[in-house]
């Protein structure tokens, strides 16, 4: 079930991206409209430059949209200036990406304790949360290791915990399971949908493969930078009977 105006996490309303100008211009996003409710997996899907990932990086606030409006909890995003919009992202978002994006030389823990250093939290309590952050993703006792020293899929945990270590109100995980094979990538599905339903996480995902977009409740499919259809899966109308 699709958000409505006033429960929406997120919601597109007309979206519009152009990048480049006159023979150049190109139309990316055209008139996307789309919401999110709390508490929602949603996935993205759509062949290559149909738009999935401009709308990733504009509902991360990595990107601006060029007309329409872009609502945050009710709040239009084209109206913050560059630093709300960098404290919406900090605050609010958690990214996971599919090359885990994770620091060579410094273990799990140290990993996940990033996002709290730059809020500026003491080092106990970046210990204590990024603890808490690595058992929810099932990696307490791999805190002490480099990722040269976990396989794809511990590697991928860890980049969750990473995003989930500052509670953000959504989840945005561009192709998670991209670089992962099968047994790996369901492993990985299984824990997202598991802290979807357990601890209401809102995740947005990004996926081309339709067998990782059965976990969420919704797909929305992208052609051409417009929302082509949305399907919604039995288990969610079972979820939310």
């Amino acid at each position: 079930m699709s958000a409505t105006e006033h429960d929406a996490l997120i919601r597109f309303q007309q979206v519009t991206k152009r990048y480049g100008h006159g023979d150049a211009e190109f139309l990316a996003l055209k008139g996307v409209d789309f919401s999110v409710s709390s508490g929602e997996f949603v996935s993205l899907m759509g062949p290559s430059g149909s738009g999935k990932s401009t709308v990733m990086n504009i509902l991360g606030c990595l990107d601006v949209l060029t007309s329409g409006e872009y609502y945050f909890r009710g709040v239009p995003v084209s109206e913050l200036d560059r630093n709300q919009r960098a404290l919406l992202r900090r605050n609010h978002i958690g990214f996971v990406f599919q090359g885990f994006n994770l620091l060579a030389r410094t273990s799990a823990q140290e990993n996940v304790e990033l996002p709290l250093v730059y809020r500026g939290l003491n080092k106990k309590e970046r210990n204590r949360l990024s603890m808490e952050a690595l058992d929810k993703v099932g990696l307490g006792q791999w805190a002490h290791h480099h990722p040269s020293e976990l396989s794809g899929g511990q590697q991928q945990r860890v980049a969750i915990a990473r995003a989930l270590v500052t509670t953000p109100s959504i989840l945005l995980a561009d192709e998670p399971t991209g670089n992962l094979d099968t047994e790996r990538s369901q492993e990985i599905m299984e824990l997202m949908a598991a802290l979807n339903r357990e601890q209401n996480l809102t995740i947005l995902m990004v996926t081309h493969e339709p067998e990782m977009a059965e976990y969420s409740h919704r797909v929305i499919h992208f052609v051409d930078g417009k929302v082509d259809r949305e399907m919604l899966h039995d288990h969610a109308r079972q979820d939310r009977s």
